[in-house]
């Protein structure tokens, strides 16, 4: 299971318009600064002992890559393709968060940057408790649902601006 920052980081993702189903199986997720296109691909297996249905995500983020847990952009696609759902208030309460700087400010203490979202969040006027309480349950969601990591992907380069 990721760290449940990822799941607030996909609600923004989805907040800020940065997830593009491209396909059945394929969607694209741009990074918080533009400086990246993350890839996402998905694959739904049924199998005949058990008649259950299984989900594989492969991502080519750094979090997949590198620590070997869902990323944001996979939660993101999940949400997305509504495998998985998400409070439409907390999205709107993500819109607009620089979560690449405040990764790079907090050096990824994930406490202490939600803590910094959050502040922000009740300064424009949300509820911070339902904030909390819909990323509860999509990382509650996201538990049951069960995805497989696929085969990893090398993260993308920055593009240049």
């Amino acid at each position: 299971m990721p760290p449940l920052a990822k799941v607030y980081e996909a609600l923004g993702a989805l907040g800020d318009g940065r997830v593009r189903i491209e396909d059945a199986r394929r969607a694209s997720v741009t990074s918080s600064d533009g400086a990246k296109i993350y890839t996402v691909t998905y694959t739904v297996t049924s199998t005949v002992e058990t008649s259950a249905d299984g989900i594989e995500i492969s991502s080519n983020d750094n979090a997949s890559f590198w620590q070997g847990y869902l990323g944001y952009p996979a939660i993101a696609m999940l949400i997305a393709r509504g495998l998985i759902d998400a409070d439409r208030d907390a999205i709107r309460a993500l819109t607009g968060v620089p979560w690449k700087e405040l990764n790079t400010r907090y050096r990824h203490d994930y406490d202490r940057m939600l803590e910094d979202v959050l502040q922000g969040a009740a300064a424009r006027g949300h509820d911070v408790d339902a904030i909390r309480a819909a990323a509860l349950s999509v990382f509650e969601a996201l538990r049951k649902l069960a995805p497989r990591q696929g085969p990893r992907q090398r993260p993308p380069r920055a593009r240049s601006k």
